[in-house]
């Protein structure tokens, strides 16, 4: 069967602006990125159907007969069996949420045989906060899939531990003294990464390949840091999805990082305001504020994204795709992709200019900033040109 993870438009806008630089199915819970726990789960490629201007660099490939699987749903084994039964013309729904169907094209779904889901609760990452506070179970689940039937490499006597039967540790890892403590959740130490002197950890945490905690590094529970990103400072609750950096001290908590982003030694997010009402966040859709119901949000960072030294941002920030945020006082809660300045006011930055560093900073990995890249955020500047005041 060929499996095809779509994105339905109303999960994209309320995934903003996550999805403005990828299908849904790339954002990172957990260990892994929803495409990964896909493939590992169905042991087969994937592919997907997402907006026009992203298809070339995530393709969409069609067979006789497919299977659509909804991109914001996480796999769970009862999902996959019930997946696998479906016969073409035949949609498997959860309430009034489709879960996944049998076509040959992306159909309307209406027109299907509807069948009832039976099984555990259904996880699925609908709004953008979800991708935190979701992000405990994710880390639980993408532990049990990646360590079943494996030994942890050896961990050192020099670090302390609670439940070391529950931390994993692959091969390359660099850990020295320390605390690790999985007595909350399961600790993933991935390929080549390196914990320096003197870090504390409390699971759930998730420490993909190629990176690194400095020295110092303070990290609570639901915390997920992606390949090749470099942390220090004190982090709660957040993800950050590969190929950023929060290298010096701050607090980061309940809070999204998109990729090649980076913060400013001594920035600090508010996770929970100071009368304890709830958050209003950013809505792409209405163009408003609106509230979320959460007591505890911090910041939403747009791939490409930066912030410079003492950053100060509010509870419920959401900044876009490569903004450059700098100077004293705190920004507005909503600050627009391809925005210059702070406090006092942003201007537009323009293309040529932030396309000059992402090349730079992707040389930096031994990645190249190509074409399709440059396509994709040139896009994002003209669909946001409506939230830049100038």
């Amino acid at each position: 069967m060929n499996y095809i993870l779509i994105d339905f438009s109303n999960h994209r806008k309320a995934l903003l602006p996550f999805t403005f630089t990828r299908p849904i199915s790339e954002i990172r819970i957990g260990i892994l990125s929803i495409s990964e726990k896909w493939k590992h789960h169905l042991n087969e490629e994937i592919s997907y159907k997402t907006e026009d201007y992203l298809q070339e660099k995530f393709p969409y490939r069609k067979a006789e007969l497919n299977t659509f699987i909804n991109s914001t749903v996480l796999p769970t084994p009862s999902l996959i069996q019930q997946i696998k039964k479906l016969n073409s013309g035949e949609v498997l729904m959860h309430d009034e949420n489709v879960l996944a169907y049998v076509s040959k094209d992306a159909t309307d779904v209406n027109v299907l045989n509807k069948i009832a889901f039976q099984g555990e609760e259904v996880i699925q990452i609908k709004q953008v906060w979800d991708i935190f506070a979701k992000n405990h179970h994710a880390i639980e689940a993408d532990f049990n899939l990646l360590t079943k039937g494996r030994t942890s490499a050896a961990i050192p006597d020099a670090v302390f531990t609670v439940n070391p039967e529950r931390i994993f540790v692959e091969e390359g890892a660099k850990l020295y003294n320390g605390s690790l403590n999985a007595s909350e959740g399961p600790i993933y130490i991935g390929k080549d990464t390196e914990i320096m002197e003197n870090c504390s950890v409390r699971g759930p945490f998730a420490l993909c390949e190629h990176s690194t905690l400095k020295m110092g590094t303070k990290i609570y529970t639901g915390t997920s840091i992606g390949p090749h990103c470099k942390v220090g400072g004190e982090v709660s609750n957040s993800v950050i999805f590969g190929y950023s950096n929060k290298g010096h001290d701050g607090f980061l908590g309940n809070s999204v990082i998109g990729e090649w982003c980076n913060i400013g030694a001594d920035t600090n997010t508010s996770n929970l305001k100071n009368n304890y009402a709830p958050v209003r966040l950013w809505n792409y859709e209405t163009g408003r504020f609106a509230v979320t119901g959460l007591q505890f949000c911090g910041l939403m960072m747009g791939d490409h994204s930066k912030c410079g030294i003492n950053t100060m941002f509010n509870t419920g920030t959401v900044v876009g795709v490569n903004a450059n945020i700098f100077g004293a006082g705190f920004p507005r809660n909503f600050i627009p992709s391809y925005s210059w300045g702070g406090s006092q006011g942003t201007m537009t930055y323009k293309t040529t200019k932030a396309f000059e560093v992402a090349e730079v900073v992707m040389k930096r990995r031994n990645l190249e900033f190509t074409e399709v890249d440059k396509a994709i955020l040139e896009e994002v500047f003209e669909i946001t040109s409506e939230f830049r005041r100038s």
